[in-house]
């Protein structure tokens, strides 16, 4: 997955991301320069998060997020969209929308030994993994079905081409997806279709091009969906 914040971050600064043990995760630090609120990109994926005394879960945005509150530490494992709801033991479109402590989903006793572990470690990074990690080897694997799903939309394939490839009925792949994604497939298509599109106009791809090669009908159709899935235009988002 392309990759710009906490559930991406559009951070410049000190932002940094290495790949996870966790399979298809990604674990990013986090220190901004100033206090200055950096949009958080929707990108199809959940993190469990940290920062200074809490553990926290992001849940799957449907629009932009702007951090709240003075600038600190942050660290944060991402996992691969759909994967995060089999780990953390919740149906993903209860969290859509939201951060979360984590003693609202686990017991407030664990969480409090597991934040005062993460806090006391030297990497807090390292060791918010180290919780995944534990955390994924006791529970089920994720349903390799839904890898697939994300695939075929993150390659521009309509929805019901993507549900008729997997022998999924409509019904059936739209409350998958809720569970595992947050929303139902169209939205998690325009949600990779985004991503994919900044990672083009990122590499200095024009607009026009980008539009046409990450499946939009034209660059005003870009244009549209870069509003309403991050509340500004394509030009502020970049310059932010």
């Amino acid at each position: 997955m392309d990759a710009v914040g906490e559930n991406s971050p559009a951070d410049g600064g000190g932002y940094a991301e290495r790949p996870s043990r966790v399979p298809g995760a990604v674990v990013w630090t986090n220190v901004p320069a100033a206090p200055a609120a950096r949009p958080v990109l929707p990108d199809g994926c959940m993190d469990l998060l940290w920062t200074e005394g809490r553990l926290m879960v992001a849940g799957p945005d449907t629009r932009a997020h702007l951090p709240e509150g003075p600038a600190t530490r942050w660290a944060g494992v991402r996992f691969f969209p759909g994967t995060a709801p089999a780990y953390l033991g919740v149906p993903a479109h209860e969290l859509r929308d939201r951060r979360v402590d984590l003693a609202d989903l686990w017991p407030a006793d664990r969480v409090r030994r597991l934040t005062a572990r993460v806090d006391a470690a030297v990497g807090p990074a390292a060791a918010l993994e180290e919780l995944a990690l534990d955390r994924a080897a006791r529970a089920d694997p994720p349903d390799p079905l839904l890898r697939a799903i994300v695939r075929g939309l993150e390659a521009g394939r309509p929805v019901a081409a993507v549900a008729d490839g997997l022998g999924l009925g409509a019904r059936t792949l739209h409350r998958r997806s809720l569970a595992a994604f947050g929303y139902g497939p169209k939205t998690l298509g325009r949600v990779l279709r985004l991503q994919r599109a900044l990672a083009l106009v990122r590499s200095g791809v024009p607009a026009a091009r980008t539009a046409a090669r990450a499946g939009y009908a034209d660059q005003a159709h870009f244009a549209r969906d870069v509003r309403d899935l991050t509340g500004m235009p394509l030009g502020t988002l970049l310059g932010r």
